[in-house]
């Protein structure tokens, strides 16, 4: 029987909708470094798993079609025939169950620190009842230590401690049936069946889902695979390496249409008249070149989570004096007051930019700069 899971909702309505399912213990504020990465270029829906978070608790044991069907309802619920999918642990378990039972409802797939099987189902079944038996903090400090390299744990206690904590007030029926999910569950011979576009990360250092066998395994079987392994990541590896785990979300799902991806960015930062009138004026012969800028320059680059987008205002407002673009700078200290700059973080731009390519390049800026904050006043 399916339950209603509860999920968190971001970024823009009529983008592309991104599933995030977590890993066992977890809740969906794990997914946090993702939040703002993702959500400006998808619809992110981030669930608890059943027994989870504030998803319902039914009795346990668990199966994984329980838990992709849950995903499922909660799909139909929204409204969603088809999304992207990104799962950690059992999260990526769900998601290759739902790849191969429900591949009509999967776009493209990404499997974080995952394994098609988890045996041997002994050590499940004793999970399970050490936790029936004294709660979910029996196993929390255990979990925690595999979930990060000592390193990282060192450096970043109130990470570790805040973890821990979603761990700990997990429910034990629900971590327990979760667990039986796990022990029953193996995909080894269907995975030739995923025909979703997959991405495969695994962390180097991780002792709950080496990339040998697993992540490796996944890779070899699924048609088409992409695999990579990142260094200095355990089995949290979204936390641990957020940075690099979000640009290869990112460019993952949004090469599935990168035109509309860069689309959504480029009105998102310049506005629907000035892409509406850039339409109007479109002809067969620059129709090319505006598909170009906005697959590439939009689509590609803008959406890349590694500066955010008052930094790549800057940059380019930079750039465009440096090279006496006047044309582009009207339109980019809009897109910059859009992307949350200031008036007067826009004059220290330009300031800097006095120094480093010229007083009389400043000056004209400043003077363009005027006339738009003028036109807005």
């Amino acid at each position: 029987m399916g339950v209603d899971l509860h999920h968190v909702e971001s970024g823009p309505a009529d983008a592309p909708p991104l599933l995030l399912g977590g890993s066992l213990g977890a809740t969906v504020d794990m997914w946090e470094p993702q939040v703002e990465a993702l959500s400006t270029v998808f619809r992110v829906i981030r669930f608890d798993h059943r027994g989870h978070g504030r998803s319902p608790v039914p009795d346990g044991p668990y199966t994984m079609a329980d838990l992709g069907g849950d995903v499922v309802a909660l799909m139909d619920r929204l409204g969603i025939g088809s999304a992207h999918y990104a799962g950690l642990s059992i999260g990526g378990m769900v998601g290759q169950w739902l790849a191969v039972h429900r591949p009509e409802r999967i776009d493209r797939l990404a499997l974080l620190a995952t394994s098609p099987y988890m045996g041997p189902a002994r050590n499940w079944r004793e999970r399970a009842a050490l936790v029936r038996a004294e709660g979910t903090g029996a196993v929390a400090d255990s979990v925690v230590e595999r979930w990060f390299t000592p390193g990282f744990l060192g450096a970043h206690p109130r990470d570790a401690a805040g973890l821990r904590e979603q761990i700990a007030a997990t429910p034990a029926e629900g971590y327990a049936g979760c667990c039986g999910a796990i022990e029953t569950y193996d995909l080894r011979e269907e995975l030739h069946r995923i025909n979703a576009p997959t991405l495969v990360v695994a962390g180097a250092d991780d002792p709950s889902t080496p990339p040998a066998g697993n992540a490796e395994l996944i890779a070899e079987r699924v048609p088409h695979a992409r695999l990579t392994v990142l260094d200095d990541a355990a089995h949290l590896l979204s936390w641990q390496q957020a940075a690099k785990v979000n640009t290869l979300l990112t460019q993952h799902f949004a090469s599935a249409d990168r035109h509309a991806a860069g689309m959504r960015v480029r009105r998102s930062v310049l506005g629907d008249a000035h892409v509406d009138r850039a339409g109007a004026r479109t002809t067969g012969f620059t129709e090319p070149f505006q598909d170009l800028i906005t697959r590439y320059a939009w689509g590609e680059v803008w959406t890349r989570p590694g500066l955010d987008r008052r930094t790549r205002s800057c940059m380019v407002l930079t750039a465009l004096v440096a090279h006496g673009h006047w044309e582009e700078v009207a339109m980019h200290v809009r897109a910059a007051l859009r992307n949350g700059l200031t008036p007067d973080e826009i004059g220290e731009v330009f300031l800097q930019a006095a120094v480093y390519c010229g007083v009389p390049a400043a000056n004209r800026a400043f003077a363009i700069a005027q006339e738009v904050l003028a036109e807005d006043s």
